[in-house]
């Protein structure tokens, strides 16, 4: 074999390398190549189920066990598109869109606080034929998770909570102007309305991307769009934006830390400690509330709404707490 025969056998044998582990990577799905779902193939996937509350968007990814997934404030579902890359392949991932926010549609005066979105939430598994999931939520929809747990015990397999309300901080005192602002009908044109417009300021000091974002960059300008256009859209939707900013006080947590004392529900808390919006002692109240705690991991300066940036920590303890229990964590 001459040198040039020796050359095109090598490179031959690593192009044949490179092109097996590609096909490996897509095999094994979106997660291992690090690869997130962009808003048109989110869009495009987007579902509406039936309830008494209206028809309720999600998307739903994978099969087998089902987990649902909270989204927080003022996202909606799109929030969580890396987590279902990385776990559709463990469970059947649903993420809806809560009342009030995305492309969900309600009937004008349906309530969109708290307890009415945990029975919502019912009203979709139901509709899904789905009896027990695997719980996990953000921010407010952490709150929403709490009263789930605390009313329906028997349908939460386990509960993956990160930076979120508590009894004790429901609604945080960052929230105020804006419940305030929302209250007099003004939230959505005075504050989402400008961020969409100039997506640099969103992603500003001022804006959510500087408040709520590690890093402002990956809220992208189609996440943007993805999340604020819908309740621009109309003057219904923006009534139905103040509303939810609105609902947030009183505290729709008041009175809830006894049966979350009684819940056996496995939980596990993942909290990111740059948040400027939540207290830095919640993690810790949670942890003692639960008596099925599996403790807390804290992310060294993430603010609120990292599991949007930083889905392979929620994919980690995710699996981790799943695989605890007795459905496992083949893929399949």
């Amino acid at each position: 074999m001459d040198r040039r025969e020796f050359m095109e056998l090598a490179i031959g044998g690593l192009a044949a390398g490179a092109l097996a582990a590609c096909g490996a990577r897509a095999a094994r799905g979106p997660a291992a190549g690090g690869v997130t779902t962009n808003a048109a193939a989110f869009g495009a996937a987007r579902r509406m189920v039936e309830t008494r509350f209206g028809k309720i968007a999600y998307v739903e990814r994978g099969e087998g066990s089902a987990a649902l997934f909270i989204h927080g404030f003022p996202l909606n579902g799109f929030q969580w598109r890396g987590a279902l890359d990385r776990l559709s392949m463990y469970r059947r991932c649903i993420a809806p869109d809560l009342m009030g926010m995305g492309y969900t549609e309600i009937p004008d005066g349906q309530s969109v606080a708290a307890g009415a979105q945990a029975e919502m939430l019912v009203a979709v598994l139901d509709a899904l034929s789905i009896s027990a999931v695997d719980l996990v939520a953000n921010d407010s929809g952490g709150a929403v998770a709490q009263i789930l747990v605390a009313r329906h015990p028997a349908r939460f397999r386990t509960l993956l909570l990160t930076n979120c309300d508590t009894e004790n901080d429901s609604p945080p005192p960052a929230l105020f102007p804006g419940i305030h602002q929302a209250r007099a009908g003004r939230w959505v044109d005075e504050w989402l309305a400008p961020q969409l417009a100039d997506k640099n300021f969103c992603r500003s000091e001022k804006g959510l991307g500087g408040g709520a974002y590690t890093d402002p960059a990956r809220l992208t300008d189609e996440a943007i769009d993805y999340y604020f256009a819908p309740i621009l859209s109309s003057p219904r939707r923006k009534a139905q934006g103040d509303a939810y900013c609105a609902a947030l006080l009183p505290n729709p947590l008041a009175g809830i830390q006894p049966l979350l004392q009684r819940c056996e529900v496995p939980v596990r808390i993942v909290w990111g400690t740059g948040d400027l919006v939540f207290s830095a002692a919640n993690p810790d109240y949670l942890a003692r509330t639960f008596p099925k705690s599996r403790g807390v991991r804290r992310i060294p300066g993430a603010k609120l709404f990292f599991p949007e940036e930083l889905p392979d920590i929620i994919a980690e303890d995710a699996r981790r707490l799943w695989g605890a229990g007795e459905h496992g964590l083949a893929p399949r």
